[in-house]
């Protein structure tokens, strides 16, 4: 089974998008103290301050894994588009891309690597070659 690519959103995108209760949360915000928000929250939005703060990775896995948000997980902040991809395997199902970060490059940095060994959060065991999971 395939899953759906994480959306790439500009600043004005994201701006726009006013649909339902939105949580945001700084990457030093304790999850579990917030698991009741983040439940009845539409969309929770973690933020990168910068690309080389990549505590976000670690709660967005926390959010989808261990709280089971079902909702829109948005990365704002220092969005490069060589951390999509992890991002995406990390829970994240939007992001919003840093001023100058080219949209097309984005998405062919999401193409790059057609599976992988590890698992992530939309699979919980590894990758095996010839199972219906991995098409």
């Amino acid at each position: 089974m395939k899953t759906q690519r994480i959306r790439l959103l500009s600043a004005h995108e994201h701006a726009a998008d006013t649909e339902g209760a939105v949580l945001t949360l700084a990457n030093d915000a304790d999850l579990l103290a917030h698991a009741l928000e983040i439940a009845s929250a539409a969309r929770v939005e973690l933020q990168f301050p910068t690309f080389t703060d990549g505590r976000a990775f670690s709660q967005a896995w926390l959010v989808r894994r261990r709280l089971g948000f079902k909702g829109d997980l948005r990365a704002t902040g220092d969005v490069l588009a060589d951390q999509l991809l992890q991002m995406e395997r990390t829970g994240f199902s939007s992001a919003v891309l840093h001023e100058g970060v080219d949209r097309a490059e984005a998405e062919r940095q999401l193409e790059r690597f057609a599976s992988f060994y590890q698992a992530d959060v939309h699979r919980a065991a590894p990758w095996k070659s010839g199972t219906a999971a991995d098409v």
